[in-house]
Order: structure tokens, then C-alpha cells, then sequence
């Protein structure tokens, strides 16, 4: 069914409520961990919550697009329980790689031989892991039922849901801390998981009645089957693993660059200081598959705004970047002393450019996730991975640059060359759909 193709202002609104989301999201992990480090033995506590938040990312991250799948799949009654089945599939995949994980024999293996952490940390790690055990379920239970209010058009309840998590978060954090005397990651981590569990149940009622507006008739002639649905989302899964993946890359060159030490020290703040402006970046992707797959003609009207959209905000970076502001966020709000300050500028302004791209890869992931075309999104991730690993190898290896200047330069070329590929297969695609139409006449 084709539908009036949406103003720019109405994609915007449908965005924010989004954008929102991420935002709060970006906000969280150093939200609790300003509250972790005010408790006794910051440094242990601090770095095990750290690693046991990164473990669970790193199970978590098969089901980090169903969001994106629910969205471009679920159009009526029979899809919606097909795409359920396979979600709750997966769901119990992740949690038994965490029960899988937290196995004393195992975890040992993971934080003391390949980590490397001090016996004081990886134990206070590994009860913080333990927690969090149903984090990636309940991750992956909330992306499932937020799709469908992402199909429904019904973004808001998407951010209601964020701020049901961050108010329960905040509430079991104080409950705790005034109550009983708990380690300060073990705190963070069962705050954690109480705040993502009471957003995954919130999610649930409050696409109840989208699901009651589901068609309750197939709107296609072929059924989606558990088959079909996990050969059109294993390359979306390898391509969240894969991006979960660079980040180790990057730290492990900052490690072996020059300056190392004053590298690894800024770059936590450099990479959540620039993810705050790429994040509304990284929620527009629904936004595009909602769009688009109500009715391709919009893809024009999507591309154009998401790409204003993302100019203005590297605009606005870029403003923060080379004006007294970036000192603010690095000095005053970030609590870094002056030389590690002026250590992070440079870094920041390499990556200005990097939220317009951002921009740039949700919408071309969208029109491939739209096409069922997923594993083009996996190449384009394997190309901007092996891109960063050969960038950071000359900078650093053949060059001997800073390691943070090095990350920087590499994470904007490996994504520079990312978007290049998806838009060399958009070209393509074109070409071909052009040349087929004067073959046809």
C-alpha cells in the first residue's frame, strides 16, 4: 500500500523521540560509574564493573539489531509470531553464553589468562557478571517489542520506556546504597539489570495495543518461517559482533602507539564525547526502515533529511571541537587535568565528521535491511574492520604516531571506506534496475 510521502519535518519528529533514547543510552554506563566510583575501593570496583558490563555487551551483541529486524519484518499478525519465536530463540542462545560465561573455570580462563586481571578485580568481576546474566535476554525481549512500536510509528513510547529503565536504575542505586553494604560494581550491576528488566516489561504492555492493530491476514504470500528469518538476520547478528569487535582493535593500538598511557587515559572520554553526537545517528537506521518499508518512494525524502540531519549535527561538534567549549566538557564535566585535556583535542577533531557519516551508514543499512539484502551489511563492516586494523598498523607500526591521533584517524578512514562500499553497491543497483527497465521497453 503506498502512503503520502512524509515532510521533512515529520521525519524529524518521528526521530527524535529516538535520538532521545540513544542519548539517555550513551548516558548511562557513565552514569553508574560516577556512582561506583563515589563508593569504597573505586579503582577495583570501577575497573570490574567496567569488564563486566564489556563481557555483556560482547554476548549481547547476536541480538543488538532485532530492533532493525522486527522493524522491516513485522507487517501483520503471522509475521509478528514467527519474528517472536526466533527472538525468544535467540534470546536463550545469549543467556546460556552468559551461563555459559559466568562457569568459575571458564570466567577464570576469560578474565585472569586472556585479560589479564589482577585476582582482586576478576573476582569482583565475575559477581558482577553473574548479575547481569539476564541482561542480553532482557535486552533482546526489549528490541523485539520496541520494533514494533518503531513498525507502528510510536517512537515516544520507545523513549517512555528509556526513562522507565533510567528512574528504576537511579532507584535501585539509592535503595542499595542506603540500605545494604554492597561492592560498588556489584551495586552498578544490579541496578543495571533491574532498570533494563523493568524497561523490557514496560516495552511489553505498551505494544500492546500495536499488536491488537496488527492485520491479522498475511500481507504477503510467502510466510516468513524461522529458516527464512535467520538467513535474513545472521549477517545483521555477525555485523554487531564484528563492530563490538573494534573497539578492542582501537584500544590495542592506543597500547602499542606512542604516548601509550596518555592514550588510553583520553580515550574513553574522546569516544563517549563523540558518541553522544553520533548516537542520533545510530537511532535514525529505524527511522529509515520504517519509512522506507511503508513505501520505497520515500527513500529520497529519508536520505535527504537524515543527511541534513547529520551535517548539522557534525556542524555542531565541530563548533565544540575548535572553541572553548571542548574545554568545558574535558576539564569541567569529563575531570580531566589540563595536559590530558589538551591531549583530547585533537582526536575530537579528526572525528567530527564522524556523526554525518553515522547518518550516512543507517541509511544506507536501512535500504539493504528493507531489501533483505543483510549480508552487503556485513561486507561493508568486514571492510571498515580490516580498514582500521591496516590504518592503525601503518600509523602506528611504520609511522610511530600518538596511539590516540592514530585511533582517531583509523575509526574515520575505516568508516569513510565503509560508507564508500554501500554506496558503490547502491550505485550498482541502480545502474542495474535502469538497464533492466530499458530491457523491458
Amino acid at each position: 500500500m503506498k502512503t503520502s510521502t512524509p515532510r521533512p519535518l515529520s521525519i524529524v519528529v518521528f526521530w527524535l523521540p529516538l535520538a532521545a533514547t540513544w542519548l539517555m543510552m550513551a548516558l548511562e554506563l557513565p552514569y553508574v560509574g560516577a556512582i561506583v566510583a563515589r563508593m569504597p575501593e573505586p579503582e577495583v570496583n570501577l575497573a570490574a564493573f567496567g569488564v563486566a558490563t564489556a563481557l555483556a555487551w560482547l554476548v549481547e551483541s547476536p541480538i543488538m539489531m532485532l530492533l532493525s529486524a522486527t522493524t522491516a519484518l513485522v507487517h501483520d499478525r503471522a509475521s509478528y509470531l514467527a519474528l517472536r519465536r526466533f527472538a525468544f530463540l535467540m534470546n536463550v542462545l545469549v543467556t546460556m553464553g552468559m551461563l555459559l560465561l559466568i562457569a568459575p573455570p571458564v570466567f577464570h580462563f576469560v578474565a585472569v589468562g586472556l585479560i589479564g586481571l589482577p585476582p582482586a578485580i576478576a573476582q569482583a568481576a565475575h559477581a558482577a557478571t553473574a548479575v547481569l546474566v539476564l541482561w542480553p535476554a532482557s535486552i533482546g525481549y526489549r528490541r523485539f517489542y520496541q520494533g514494533v512500536l518503531v513498525r507502528a510509528q510510536q517512537p515516544k513510547r520507545v523513549a517512555y520506556g528509556t526513562v522507565i529503565r533510567l528512574i528504576s536504575m537511579s532507584a535501585t542505586a539509592a535503595l542499595l546504597a542506603l540500605t545494604v553494604r554492597l561492592p560498588g560494581a556489584l551495586l552498578g550491576a544490579v541496578a543495571l539489570a533491574v532498570g533494563v528488566l523493568c524497561e523490557a516489561v514496560a516495552s511489553r504492555i505498551m505494544a500492546g495495543p500495536a499488536l491488537e492493530g496488527l492485520p491479522g491476514q498475511p500481507s504477503t504470500a510467502s510466510p516468513l518461517t524461522l529458516r527464512g528469518i535467520a538467513r535474513f538476520y545472521y549477517p545483521l547478528a555477525l555485523t554487531s559482533m564484528l563492530t563490538m569487535a573494534l573497539m578492542p582493535l582501537v584500544t590495542f593500538g592506543l597500547g602499542h602507539g606512542a604516548a601509550p598511557i596518555e592514550s588510553l587515559a583520553v580515550w574513553p572520554i574522546v569516544s563517549a564525547m563523540v558518541f553522544l553526537f553520533r548516537s542520533g545517528g545510530v537511532a535514525y537506521q529505524e527511522v529509515a526502515i520504517a519509512l522506507i518499508s511503508d513505501d520505497p518512494r520515500h527513500e529520497r525524502v529519508v536520505r535527504r533529511t537524515g543527511l541534513l540531519l547529520g551535517i548539522l549535527t557534525s556542524v555542531v561538534l565541530t563548533l565544540v571541537a575548535f572553541t572553548g567549549l571542548q574545554r568545558i566538557w574535558f576539564e569541567d564535566i569529563s575531570g580531566l587535568e589540563h595536559g590530558l585535556a589538551v591531549f583530547a583535542v585533537w582526536p575530537v577533531r579528526l572525528l567530527v565528521a564522524l556523526p554525518a557519516l553515522e547518518f550516512l551508514l543507517s541509511i544506507q543499512r536501512a535500504r539493504w535491511i528493507v531489501a533483505q539484502r543483510t549480508r552487503l551489511i556485513t561486507i561493508a563492516t568486514v571492510i571498515e574492520g580490516a580498514t582500521l586494523a591496516i590504518v592503525l598498523a601503518l600509523a602506528i607500526g611504520a609511522l610511530n604516531i600518538v596511539g590516540v591521533i592514530a585511533g582517531a584517524a583509523g575509526m574515520l578512514v575505516a568508516r569513510i571506506a565503509a560508507n564508500l562500499y554501500l554506496e558503490a553497491c547502491e550505485r550498482r543497483y541502480r545502474l542495474g534496475t535502469l538497464l533492466e527497465g530499458r530491457d523491458s521497453t
